[in-house]
């Protein structure tokens, strides 16, 4: 990276949005958001869901509004939100938290990862994160003009060479950043890697970020907090929010938990981001963090369902699938196809068969591109005739390889 850049250009490095002459370039979710709005395609390429939340929730939306809770929130969150956040934690996973000391409400959990990281990290700190990486972190990275380093994910289940993660994490270390369950891929990390990177965390004095928003979006496994695990807690700050868990993306509501002094710094730098924000919409997580375990358990299985119909259909069509164990995505692999550069096909897919998907290699380092050059990402987090339509699509694409 070069010396010369300004803030604004590390950012964009780091989420590798500027070209090799520093100008920055559109984003690959936007080039082929494009794409896909130029022919009309299926998006599934962006991670949204194209179904509400709700009713009950989203009425008592805009009930609030109706009654005036249109001015700003507490910088902290409401308290009844908080409350509520603290009490899922409980209900959940055994915690035991403060909601006015360990508890903090954010602009969604993009900006609790921004503040946390802008809270810690210094200039030449190092941060860890695996590889592929959702792209928010590097770009934060840049931001705080630290060192990103990386652990690969291998193939085929996703997962990290513990000798190589105690290898990457030293004394210069400051975070270590887990997404789990992992987007981009879709894996769920074992006791075995979380207990590891406690270990690693205690060893080297150092902060874990542990990136949660798809908690309750796994399939056939139980998420497990990194924080609830001996040694775990003190060190660990856990983010999550309402958009994953209750398809409410553009509220913007998540918040980070945590020890009172870890909470305590992220908040002092949450104040200065936005201050707060959805007055309106705090009160509808609240009520929605109460929803009962079915809710959860349904709004799971719904997603696992049209995972493996999408799945089906692309091994059917002798493409390689990676199914994932949680999350909105699943990878495919489409080298046997011929296609050793799924950005080329990426670009071609709205055009020639109506769906969009995203390369794997736009969340790596450009030197690891190679390692997941032919990865291709599908979004399932849509409706049922959707993904029947995109799975009936893409099972033409051997002919177009040809």
């Amino acid at each position: 990276m070069s010396n010369d850049f300004t803030p604004w250009q590390r950012t964009a490095h780091g989420a590798n949005l500027l070209d090799p002459a520093g100008t920055p370039r559109v984003t690959i979710f936007e080039e082929i958001t494009g794409l896909a709005n130029k022919h009309n395609a299926l998006n599934l390429g962006q991670g949204f869901p194209d179904t509400e939340g709700p009713e009950e929730i989203r009425q008592i939306a805009l009930k609030s509004i109706a009654e005036g809770a249109n001015q700003y929130a507490p910088g902290s969150g409401i308290p009844a939100l908080r409350h509520a956040i603290a009490s899922h934690q409980k209900r959940f996973y055994g915690f035991e938290l403060d909601p006015e000391t360990q508890v903090v409400v954010t602009t969604g959990a993009t900006e609790a990862i921004a503040a946390a990281i802008l809270a810690f990290v210094q200039p030449g700190d190092e941060v860890v994160t695996f590889e592929p990486y959702y792209d928010s972190y590097a770009a934060m990275i840049g931001l705080a003009n630290a060192k990103h380093n990386v652990v690969q994910l291998q193939l085929p289940d996703f997962q990290p060479d513990l000798a190589k993660l105690r290898a990457t994490v030293t004394d210069k270390t400051r975070m270590i950043i887990l997404n789990n369950p992992h987007n981009p891929t879709g894996s769920v990390f074992g006791e075995d890697v979380l207990n590891e990177i406690i270990a690693l965390a205690h060893q080297h004095d150092c902060i874990i970020l542990s990136d949660e928003v798809y908690e309750h979006l796994t399939f056939g496994v139980s998420h497990v907090p990194v924080a609830t695990l001996p040694g775990g807690f003190e060190r660990t700050i856990t983010i999550s929010s309402a958009g994953k868990s209750f398809s409410f993306t553009g509220w913007k509501v998540g918040w980070a938990t945590g020890p009172e002094k870890l909470i305590t710094a992220v908040r002092t730098v949450k104040q200065f981001l936005t201050y707060s924000s959805g007055p309106a919409f705090q009160p509808a997580v609240a009520q929605a963090l109460e929803l009962p375990d079915e809710f959860f358990a349904q709004f799971a299985g719904s997603l696992g369902h049209t995972c493996g119909l999408l799945a089906d259909s692309l091994e059917q069509s002798g493409i390689p699938v990676f199914r994932p164990r949680g999350t909105y995505f699943l990878v495919a692999d489409v080298s046997q196809l011929g296609y050793q550069d799924a950005t080329e096909l990426a670009r071609l897919l709205p055009e020639r068969l109506g769906v969009a998907a995203i390369p794997m290699s736009v969340f790596v380092h450009p030197e690891n591109r190679q390692g997941y050059s032919s990865l291709l990402r599908f979004a399932f987090c849509k409706k049922e005739d959707v993904i029947v339509e995109a799975a009936r699509r893409l099972s033409r694409l051997p002919e177009l390889a040809r």
